[in-house]
């Protein structure tokens, strides 16, 4: 069993693995709902898309810190048994 300081650090490193992988599903999901698609009053144009793609991320992201909608929790409980059973 490793000390306690290691699976701490082990612990965060999975949280934190965890929480990216819900910022990137919320992200999907709110392109997929319209979140941040171009509106004709900026005039589109070619950046315009990554410009709101980047929002979109940041969104996702400042979801998941606020607690997020309890994926990243499911994934690190099943991160943490599988790196328990290896």
């Amino acid at each position: 069993m490793p000390p306690p300081a290691r699976r701490a650090a082990d612990d965060a490193t999975l949280h934190e693995a965890a929480r990216a992988v819900e910022a990137r599903f919320l992200s999907i999901m709110l392109e997929a709902a319209g979140f941040g698609a171009a509106r004709e009053a900026f005039g589109g144009g070619i950046g315009e898309s990554q410009v709101t793609s980047f929002l979109t991320e940041a969104h996702a992201e400042a979801i998941t810190r606020r607690g997020g909608i309890g994926l990243s929790e499911s994934i690190f409980q099943a991160l943490k048994e599988r790196d328990n059973g290896a």
